[in-house]
């Protein structure tokens, strides 16, 4: 490519509104509804639903994406105790008790950067707790800390965590979920008072009166589930999925974030939304490869006993995730927004036009400054969210496979079939990049500078080749 077809060409202004993708979307055609009443009713979804979404705080402007998200870390602590709790002498206790550690710890860190916005979160002032401190221990705990004063930490009294941090068989994953906590709420304004250190003193969030423990655990139980308290397999399996709906709920909730900074040209904290939103996408397949350490013969006799199985009638179970599917979906429509941002209007005639402000974006010596500031973060952070997004499909494509058998994942029809005749799964790897002219706009871009190069010479460090 020539460095004239990098040129200062204007484009023409997009004259009409943003397309973005809304929240609300219908879930995609063809999936069996039965099925998908059915998974929402065995993991409780419309009553967790309503504790998601419950506007309990009017001047907290990120209610509906942090309380979802401490409801998810929540549930993590039952499932932690409900793993070490498992009698079952097979179940292998060692590496729950790793993955859940480190499942939390992301947890920890994505609420952590969530809540470095301070947007009016409900907070207690410790300066009230001091007087308290005799007539209330249950809520209060004192950590000495050699040369210093005594750091007054008010706790939560209904969390299990503080539990766990009593109980032998948890305790050392408590203490580490504590201070992941204590080290990643350091940029925040307040800390989320689970027992942590809180050697800073710092306010904490009201966690009881937004979390709702006891509420939160009330629906632990899947009410079309095994009557069998012993059945941990079904315990297991509910609790994974309940975890991914807390955070998907977020996902959507931070999408619409994302859309309102959008409106805004706020590409700088949109640009951040996006990278938080890839994040998610990450955390979502950790979620799912807890499904590798359930019992290959107890989870068996549980996916015969509620009917899991992917037909062309009824998809994967987590395509019977309405709120994966919107996500999906959303995310997918991201690609609308790229226009709009690159201050152009898509050629209808399939023209590069696109392609033509992103390369005169990318190249421009003033990209950092004035309207483009932290556009081609933003740009970068879309492309990220694609590749987590499919990353998190493929991933659970194996997790099937190694979990139910091969034949689940409908792979052997993927060679032979036609890409109408494919399961949804399938036809999630032969979809076109979501960011063609950002695609073409690197390619282009990077064979500018290859001959660029070639043409000057180059120096004898920068014509090295790679093998």
């Amino acid at each position: 490519m020539a460095a004239s077809e990098i040129s200062a060409r204007s484009s023409p202004a997009p004259s009409n509104p943003k397309p973005f993708p809304s929240k609300s979307a219908a879930a995609p055609r063809g999936h069996d509804a039965s099925a998908i009443v059915a998974y929402e009713h065995y993991l409780r979804l419309p009553e967790l639903a309503k504790l998601w979404s419950s506007k309990d705080f009017p001047q907290w402007a990120d209610e509906s994406i942090l309380k979802p998200a401490l409801q998810g870390l929540e549930i993590t602590f039952r499932f932690i105790s409900l793993a070490l709790s498992d009698p079952r002498p097979y179940a292998n206790h060692r590496e729950w008790k790793r993955r859940l550690e480190s499942l939390a710890a992301r947890q920890v860190e994505l609420i952590a950067t969530l809540c470095e916005e301070d947007g009016g979160a409900p907070i207690a002032d410790l300066s009230s707790c001091k007087g308290l401190l005799s007539r209330d221990k249950s809520s209060q705990e004192v950590w000495k800390v050699p040369g210093t004063t005594s750091v007054v930490s008010r706790t939560s009294e209904k969390s299990l965590l503080p539990r766990l941090a009593t109980w032998e068989k948890s305790e050392d994953v408590a203490s580490k979920i504590l201070f992941q906590i204590e080290s990643q709420m350091q940029r925040c304004r307040f800390t989320l008072g689970l027992g942590e250190p809180n050697l800073a003193g710092k306010p904490t969030i009201e966690y009881d009166l937004v979390v709702r423990p006891s509420d939160l655990h009330a629906l632990k139980r899947s009410p079309g589930g095994s009557k069998d308290a012993k059945d941990h397999e079904d315990q297991a399996l509910c609790t994974i999925q309940q975890i991914l709906e807390s955070w998907l709920f977020a996902a959507r909730e931070l999408l619409a974030r994302i859309e309102q900074r959008m409106d805004a040209k706020d590409w700088v904290q949109a640009g951040s939304d996006c990278w938080l939103l890839e994040r998610v996408w990450k955390l979502l397949s950790e979620v799912e490869d807890l499904h590798l350490l359930m019992d290959p013969d107890d989870f068996l006799r549980l996916k015969s006993q509620l009917g899991i199985k992917a037909t062309s009638g009824s998809e994967a179970l987590c395509l019977r995730s309405t709120a994966l599917l919107q996500v999906t979906s959303s995310c997918k429509d991201l690609k609308r927004t790229v226009p709009w941002i690159l201050g152009v209007e898509a050629d209808p005639n399939g023209g590069p036009r696109v392609q033509d402000a992103a390369m005169r974006l990318f190249h421009s010596r003033r990209r950092g400054e004035g309207d483009n500031l932290g556009k081609i973060n933003l740009l970068q952070a879309l492309q990220a969210v694609e590749a987590a997004l499919k990353r998190f499909f493929f991933a659970y494509r194996q997790v099937v496979a190694a979990v139910m058998g091969s034949l689940e994942t409908s792979g052997n029809r993927a060679v032979y079939a036609p890409s109408e005749a494919l399961d949804s799964l399938s036809q999630m790897f032969l979809e076109p990049p979501y960011f063609p002219s950002l695609d073409a706009a690197k390619t282009f871009l990077g064979d500018f500078w290859q001959t660029d190069l070639s043409r000057s010479g180059g120096s004898s460090s920068s014509n090295t080749k790679w093998h």
